[in-house]
């Protein structure tokens, strides 16, 4: 093993330059956390035409290549620059990433696969880095790990490691046969060997799954979850054939951005030694703005979310008038499908003082909904790993959530016998399991409140720091490398 092994860390967004996701924040704060460990990392990732122009200012041009994809012959340029201590290299080509948007686009299987195969195409270009370990993230660099066990991969790489990181399995990268020869270049037998043949279809991560020579997940419990025929996406059987690769390791969050203390977008910045205070100043500022009755003795909960199924709306609706029957707030933030935005608007227009939805998303009002809440909800379906739970118990704000995949292995239920938890959770997606849990949370409010203070302590006090996780991933390259 060498000195100081490298890792070619891909994403297909990272903060600061693009994020759309948990998966933005997690490629931004991890290879940080990761170089601390003694590796030598560097990011990779498209050269979007949204990215902030004081980035793209900074940029140096490394090389330039003609990638082939099938019959296409594209320009790919590769341009870098370091931002907080870690060099970052962009894959350019104004044809596929100089657009307003990041996904959805109708040749989005070609804009992958060329990003993919970029990733493996540069590394004989870059003039002073040769990576032991190529790292991929999530179906955008799924065809990475396939292209390096396939004809096309270059003599020199061959002993090149591949790790592949399932961030959310419920997005695969699916499409038409076609793309076997058409675009990925690949005959009908090899595409079967690289595990990419899936009945009529090309299946992306697939294809990682199988070639990678180790798979992780963003939590442990997700990982023993997608072995399941429920929560394995059709995938299941390939997991359990791979368990001996397969492994979680929770995410973690960047305490620095996420700091009360220093916070910049709360009405007034706390720690723990003014925190019930402000905490209260906090919210009633906050109750203020969205036009709920102010009054800081008052539980107030948000969900801060996708407004989708994954992230238990059903559940949420099926009791919302029982819910809010209770002596309490509710502040929903964020967008998603329709049935479940028009549903929460009319629980608002109804109960406006009692009920405050915000159909966007805005980075810095999420900031204030931590710090004024003293509850999230988050009851999942799935949940590969979840972030906001972590956030809100930096603010002091407890979760209440389904026990499933990160959720599960970050919030540990109160214990009225012990005191020990730093939230509250149930166990079935049932929509009165959510309830009772609820109105539990709400009469310790209001009948214990120095048991709920000491919740909130230890709320505050778990440590989910990046440090801990990249210690693990440390241990998977070691074992990797041999």
């Amino acid at each position: 093993m060498k000195k100081k092994p490298r890792v070619l860390f891909a994403s297909f967004e990272a903060e600061p330059f693009l994020k759309t996701g948990g998966l933005g924040d997690v490629a931004g704060s991890l290879p940080k956390a990761i170089k601390a460990q003694g590796y030598e990392i560097r990011l990779i990732m498209p050269k979007f035409g949204t990215i902030p122009e004081k980035y793209k200012s900074r940029m140096k041009h490394v090389c330039d290549f003609t990638l082939d994809l099938g019959w296409r012959h594209q320009y790919c340029g590769i341009e870098t620059l370091k931002t907080q201590g870690v060099t970052c290299y962009f894959v350019d080509n104004e044809y596929y990433f100089n657009r307003e948007g990041t996904y959805g686009y109708l040749d989005d299987s070609e804009r992958i696969a060329f990003f993919s195969k970029a990733i493996m195409d540069c590394i004989p270009h870059l003039p002073d880095f040769d990576p032991d370990i190529v790292h991929c993230n999530d179906w955008h660099t799924a065809l990475t790990p396939v292209y390096m066990r396939s004809h096309y991969c270059p003599e020199e790489l061959r002993n090149v490691k591949t790790v592949f990181t399932i961030h959310n399995l419920k997005f695969q990268g699916i499409y038409s046969k076609w793309c076997i020869g058409d675009l990925l270049g690949f005959s009908e037998d090899e595409a079967g060997y690289l595990g990419l043949l899936e009945g009529d279809t090309v299946n992306y991560m697939r294809g990682a799954i199988c070639m990678a020579d180790r798979i992780t997940t963003v939590s442990p419990t997700y990982a023993d979850e997608i072995c399941g025929q429920f929560y394995g996406e059709g995938l299941g059987y390939i997991f359990l054939n791979r368990r001996d690769v397969l492994s979680g390791i929770l995410n973690g969050i960047d305490n620095n951005r996420y700091n009360p203390a220093e916070d910049a977008n709360l009405y007034e910045k706390f720690d723990m030694d003014n925190f019930i205070e402000s905490k209260k100043k906090n919210k009633e500022a906050f109750q203020a703005e969205l036009g709920l009755e102010v009054n800081g003795d008052k539980p107030l909960m948000v969900i801060i979310s996708r407004l989708t199924e994954q992230k238990g709306l059903d559940l949420v609706l099926w009791i919302l008038g029982e819910l809010m029957s209770q002596d309490v707030q509710l502040a929903v933030l964020g967008v998603g499908d329709k049935k479940y935005e028009d549903s929460l608007r009319s629980m608002a227009g109804y109960l406006p003082n009692k009920v405050s939805v915000s159909l966007t998303f805005s980075e810095p009002l999420s900031h204030k909904f931590y710090a004024a809440a003293d509850m999230i909800l988050v009851p999942s379906l799935f949940e590969p790993c979840g972030l906001t739970q972590m956030i809100a118990m930096r603010y002091g704000t407890l979760p209440v959530v389904r026990e499933t995949g990160g959720l599960k292995d970050s919030v540990k239920p109160y214990n009225k016998y012990t005191g020990e938890g730093n939230g509250f959770a149930f166990a079935n997606y049932n929509a009165h399991e959510l309830l009772f849990t609820l109105k539990d949370a709400i009469n310790l409010y209001y009948n214990s409140p120095v048991e709920w203070n000491n919740l909130v302590n230890n709320a505050v006090a778990t440590n989910f720091s990046w440090d801990a996780s990249a210690e693990k991933y440390s241990d998977l390259y070691k074992g990797l490398l041999g």
